[in-house]
């Protein structure tokens, strides 16, 4: 079995602490299409605002807190403290650093796939220096707010049913994109579930062969960058 634990990926998250349009301090909404993403709180308080199938729903964070949530969940990271940190495990490791995230920019970017990639992949401009690219993802941010305020908007005074032109948009942008999610998904979840399966297979018959395989794996150094939601500490973590 290669690849970290059960296919996940994992990153260090310290959020973003720039105020926004409604005063709030945090990162960017979005959602994820195919993978389900868990937060463990490390330290300092804060909130995730949700957009789901439950309407509008505020969750508050701390220390030791522990959720996840499933594909298509609007998320908004905000950090009251100002040092809000935490640990993001994700689902499926190769296919949400593969694009399976929408975010929540105004419904005219989201109806035009050149202006969506356009904002979307701003902050990953060639030539940017690192403080350039921290002001491109900040003003990407800002704009996924103005999104994500109208559309929580709207499922406040019309209900969860408000939330479907959002993920028919989402569905539509990463259509074309699920052969290669296919791949990184075979290679990894599946394997390791596969594997699981065959070695509980050997088990029941006292084969201890891939036990003879056993060793210690390490991701080596993060690379730190600009997220959606804050400064990342990530891994390369797939097989």
């Amino acid at each position: 079995m290669t690849g970290f634990p059960g296919g996940t990926a994992v990153s260090l998250l310290s959020v973003y602490d720039w105020p926004t349009v409604d005063g709030q301090a945090g990162g960017t909404p979005h959602l994820h299409t195919a993978s389900t993403e868990g937060y463990v709180i490390t330290g300092g308080t804060g909130a995730v605002e949700t957009l789901s199938g439950a309407g509008y729903q505020r969750h508050h964070l701390e220390r030791g807190t522990v959720l996840w949530f499933t594909p298509g969940t609007v998320h908004r990271l905000i950090n009251e403290s100002g040092d809000l940190q935490l640990v993001v495990v994700m689902q499926n490791a190769g296919i949400p650093e593969a694009g399976d995230s929408m975010l929540t920019f105004p419904d005219a970017i989201l109806d035009d796939p050149e202006a969506y990639a356009a904002a979307f992949g701003a902050p990953a401009a060639p030539d940017l220096t690192d403080a350039e690219r921290g002001e491109a993802a900040r003003a990407r941010r800002d704009l996924a707010i103005e999104g994500y305020l109208a559309l929580r908007e709207r499922v406040e005074s019309e209900g969860p049913s408000a939330m479907k032109p959002a993920w028919d948009k989402a569905a539509r942008i990463v259509s074309d994109r699920t052969d290669a999610w296919r791949e990184l998904w075979a290679a990894g979840p599946k394997a390791q579930a596969d594997a699981t399966g065959a070695h509980l297979d050997a088990l029941a018959k006292a084969d201890p062969a891939h036990l003879c395989d056993a060793h210690v794996a390490s991701a080596g150094d993060a690379a730190a960058k600009w997220g959606m939601c804050g400064r990342l500490e990530t891994w390369d973590l797939r097989p």
